[in-house]
């Protein structure tokens, strides 16, 4: 015999109501738990199924280079290269071997594994090539396939144009921009040589300012060798070029000093400082 039941509200308690499937800990349990598996497949698959097997295609292709590290890629190595680079003793007058010290990864790549060879980013290859051929195909390529480095999140803030663009947008940005390069486009016309005389005067309008921040680099410079009595003096004239450059840029566009504007230029040297640093670091989303 079949009977049935209806409940009301009234045959529920006080103040209380129908219970929902969905919040029982029965099912948030399992429910938490695919979660946290479908995390963790997404990370295995960002932090060593795809890296191996891009790493298995270059090989297959004959592109050989570092082993993949996880997650830190080859930014251990970078480090030590970069700091053994520091350490060397400063290069002999008229030697132009700069490569090892400005570019101390790609240089050993490069002397390891050949001028085509492949680095780490992280969990992101970098494929460098060093034959002019495949430079100019890789440039030359109208589809968009040649992936640039980005900096992130930061790369908003720094720089968004043409040269940091990819795929099909960097496709259609080249295509709007490709027609002012063509050589009718390039060749001077009257109101270009106008243009052109108007530049030159301006230029020589700005020589005055040029001479002057020579001028005072060379007064400080011969100050400083007279300060120890005529003995062999060394300058690091990194900085000091960098000031000629703020120097030059002051007085020529703004018409003040260095010692006025130098505390944009400041912010600016700041500015790429922190950029560096962001560079050379892993990007954890939400960290920084």
């Amino acid at each position: 015999m079949a009977m049935s039941v209806s409940v009301t509200g009234s045959s529920l308690g006080d103040g209380e109501a129908p219970s929902s499937p969905w919040t029982t800990p029965q099912l948030l349990l399992p429910c938490l738990l695919l979660l946290l598996a479908w995390i963790a497949a997404r990370a295995l698959e960002w932090a060593w199924l795809r890296p191996r097997r891009v790493g298995r295609a270059l090989r297959s292709q004959g592109i050989r280079g570092t082993a993949y590290r996880p997650l830190a890629g080859d930014a251990p190595l970078a480090e030590r290269l970069a700091r053994e680079a520091r350490a060397r003793p400063p290069l002999p007058p008229g030697c132009h071997d700069v490569v090892p010290r400005v570019m101390p990864l790609f240089h050993h790549a490069m002397e390891e594994h050949g001028k085509t060879s492949v680095t780490w980013m992280g969990p992101v290859p970098r494929v460098t090539i060093a034959e002019p051929e495949l430079v100019r195909q890789v440039l030359s390529n109208k589809f968009g396939h040649f992936e640039k480095v980005g900096f992130g999140q930061l790369q908003r803030l720094l720089h968004n144009g043409v040269s940091t663009h990819e795929g099909e947008k960097w496709a259609r940005h080249r295509r709007i921009v490709t027609p002012a390069f063509h050589l009718d486009k390039l060749k001077l016309s009257a109101e270009s040589e106008f243009r052109l005389l108007d530049l030159l005067r301006c230029t020589q309008r700005m020589l005055p300012a040029f001479a002057a921040c020579c001028a005072d680099l060379v007064s400080r410079w011969e100050g400083l060798v007279a300060d120890v009595d005529g003995e062999p003096c060394e300058i690091d004239v990194w900085p000091e070029m960098q000031r000629l450059t703020g120097d030059v840029i002051s007085r020529a566009a703004f018409g003040s000093s260095y010692v006025e504007g130098g505390r944009i230029f400041e912010l600016q040297r700041e500015q790429v400082r922190l950029a560096m640093q962001v560079a050379n670091k892993l990007y954890i989303p939400g960290y920084m």
